[in-house]
């Protein structure tokens, strides 16, 4: 088996410099470590990683923790977070919560013990009561929910902002009556919540009443629940000609239940979701939505937690990222 030392000899350095080579350190100039890697290519020379993480303390793993798996948008950004976690040699074990708060604490105590070096952890069920939960002796990242400001690192959906954009995209598009396709808002600042007052800010910065009527809250975010909704607002008779849904899965529903009580979109309805899966740009209409930049949020959030991983001395605070967004604007609100 070709050793460290043989690909050493073959390059003319020292040991040092082919770890050095291997473990990405910047302090090798480009052409000795260009002559490392030919002599590795060479030899044959391939890095033994479970002996490398073995010495460092390291499984080269981390967990990733999603309410639900088999929900377009929690696929994409478990794929968006295991590319961005292969760029610093990671891989990637996913967990499924179901929104169930113990099932979130459980991913937190039980991911040592699963041999994680670090958790990536989409809370949905935990709130502002639960921050203790959140003092583990590994490092943790929050993703998604704008939920607390609790001791670990978060990066944070736009949510307010972005349903804010949402909603006035439709008001300028000449909607007056705007409804809102949500889920159960509870005490916390969760999802539905949030994209909720973003949307009511918005009505009132177009000079639009907030009829409470207009409000349609869905018992999940599922197109099942989206559908049931857009037909009791078509039912209702409540002259609706525009709807804000929190979800692309709740718009598909939603597109659904229009069709079914004959309302056409966008000529009588437009429609705006938000996270823009893929599915939605080859629906009929396609569907304008909000996108959360899936990517830059996975590309971020892993970065946050390979600085905790690899933190000498005292601990930096804890840091609060806002995602960005853009609103992609398709047939379903009289786009192109």
């Amino acid at each position: 088996m070709t050793t460290i030392q043989d690909v050493a000899k073959a390059a003319g350095v020292s040991p040092m410099t082919v770890s050095n080579v291997i473990n990405g350190h910047p302090n090798v100039r480009p052409a000795t470590a260009a002559k490392v890697r030919d002599a590795m290519a060479a030899l044959g020379y391939r890095v033994n990683v479970a002996a490398r993480n073995l010495r460092r303390g390291r499984t080269g793993t981390i967990g990733l923790a999603v309410p639900e798996i088999n929900r377009p948008y929690y696929g994409r950004l478990a794929a968006a977070v295991i590319t961005a976690a292969a760029r610093h040699g990671l891989r990637v074990g996913i967990e499924q919560t179901g929104a169930v708060r113990e099932n979130e604490v459980a991913a937190l105590e039980l991911s040592r013990t699963r041999l994680y070096d670090g958790l990536i952890l989409s809370a949905v069920g935990m709130g502002a009561a639960d921050t203790e939960w959140l003092k583990v002796d590994h490092p943790v990242v929050l993703l998604g929910e704008r939920i607390f400001g609790g001791p670990v690192d978060h990066v944070a959906m736009p949510n307010a902002e972005a349903a804010h954009a949402a909603t006035a995209h439709l008001a300028a598009r000449g909607c007056r009556r705007i409804a809102i396709v949500c889920g159960p808002v509870g005490p916390g600042p969760g999802v539905s919540a949030l994209r909720l007052a973003g949307y009511r800010q918005a009505l009132a910065d177009a000079g639009l009443p907030a009829d409470p009527a207009l409000v349609r809250t869905a018992p999940e975010l599922t197109m099942a629940a989206g559908a049931a909704c857009a037909r009791e607002l078509a039912d209702a008779g409540a002259g609706v000609d525009g709807v804000f849904c929190v979800t692309d899965t709740v718009a598909m529903g939603v597109l659904r239940g229009l069709a079914d009580r004959g309302v056409r979109v966008p000529g009588d309805v437009k429609v705006i979701g938000f996270d823009d899966i893929d599915e939605a740009a080859f629906l009929v209409p396609s569907l304008s939505t909000v996108d959360p930049d899936h990517n830059a949020m996975a590309r971020r959030t892993v970065e946050l937690l390979v600085r905790r991983l690899e933190a000498a001395g005292p601990a930096a605070p804890p840091e609060e990222v806002v995602g960005p967004f853009s609103l992609v604007v398709r047939e379903s609100t009289g786009g192109p």
